[in-house]
């Protein structure tokens, strides 16, 4: 079964940095998990806490323009590997979960440490290349970090009995059938 995993969009990061095509990236994240809940398919919410940023706290807090449902599920986080010390496998074996969509941010820390965990963890995953964003960095502009792991992903080689794939959100919905 496949399961959204919506990574850090929290009112802490967005609001910190100002965010490469945020709205949009946000429009597409409520697509997906609109579709997500229409099939009856989990979406879950990664929450990521620091010293600075604790739970329950307004910074903490899923960030306003993301819709959420009592169906949806949520799982702490305190490193960028969404796997590391946390609920989510269990969570995710009690889903019934084999294939994790990843959404989110940051693109180059949580997200791409969750797509690689997610292989090692034994799940196909699938990347939505326009429904990640980050800020920009002093070496990088936020375009370019995307764009060169959405490259990573699409030609990385992965264990022959895993699959990772990249899709922009008009693809991916429409696989579903939208």
């Amino acid at each position: 079964m496949r399961t959204l995993l919506i990574i850090d969009m929290q009112n802490a990061w967005i609001d910190e940095h100002p965010r490469f095509q945020i709205g949009a990236v946000t429009q597409k994240i409520n697509r997906l998990s609109e579709r997500f809940r229409q099939l009856s398919l989990p979406v879950i919410f990664i929450q990521h806490q620091d010293g600075l940023v604790l739970p329950k706290a307004e910074p903490w807090q899923i960030h306003a323009d993301l819709i959420q449902a009592e169906t949806d599920h949520y799982s702490d986080k305190d490193a960028c590997d969404s796997f590391a010390g946390t609920n989510l496998k269990n969570l995710l074996d009690k889903l019934g979960s084999s294939s994790l969509t990843i959404c989110g941010l940051a693109t180059e820390f949580c997200v791409n440490t969750t797509v690689l965990a997610s292989l090692s963890q034994g799940f196909n995953v699938t990347a939505i290349s326009d429904a990640h964003t980050t800020a920009d960095r002093p070496h990088l502009t936020a375009e370019a970090i995307i764009d060169h792991h959405n490259w990573v992903w699409t030609n990385m080689s992965v264990q022959k009995t895993r699959q990772l794939r990249v899709l922009d959100c008009k693809a991916y919905l429409e696989e579903l059938g939208r």
